[in-house]
């Protein structure tokens, strides 16, 4: 796969339309063309406090951050017609989607595509787990700052360069 976008979603509570932040990688012909990193103020708006343990985001981050549908119309245009590539699809996915009823916005049905799942047909047994990390490093890829939204898109993006 030459052409995609890695995605990766960050999430306030235990609602999936809860994102507060996002993280894309854009890549084009097989190389990284463009990166976008936004705070979401999430919807509903509370943070729970194993979410912020997480990801280290608490509303202080996002109180003057744009709401979802407000992130989305600047998003969408490097991301029409391209595939969307997550570790855990059904998580991002999932989000998007709730995000989308959310704000009664039209979902136009992305393709998605998961690295946690072509990781565990590609690498089989010979990991000790897949999980975002653990592939990225089995892809040579460092990940520094596991759930940044951005540095985790940048890990994904590498797993679906190598696996995909």
């Amino acid at each position: 796969m030459d052409n995609f976008a890695a995605i990766d979603f960050e999430t306030a509570n235990e609602q999936p339309a809860s994102v507060c932040s996002v993280g894309i990688v854009i890549v084009r012909d097989g190389l990284l063309k463009h990166t976008i990193y936004r705070l979401i103020r999430p919807e509903p708006e509370y943070y729970l406090y194993r979410n912020t343990q997480v990801h280290g985001l608490s509303s202080i981050d996002t109180q003057n951050a744009d709401v979802f549908s407000f992130v989305w119309k600047e998003i969408e245009p490097y991301i029409n017609g391209l595939p969307l590539v997550a570790h855990n699809a059904m998580f991002d996915e999932g989000c998007l989607k709730a995000a989308f009823y959310t704000y009664c916005m039209d979902y136009p049905d992305y393709e998605f595509h998961c690295t946690l799942r072509a990781s565990r047909k590609h690498f089989g047994k010979s990991l000790p787990n897949h999980r975002l990390f653990t592939v990225a490093a089995a892809c040579g890829h460092l990940l520094t700052n596991h759930h940044n939204a951005l540095d985790d898109a940048l890990a994904c993006m590498a797993i679906a360069l190598k696996i995909l």
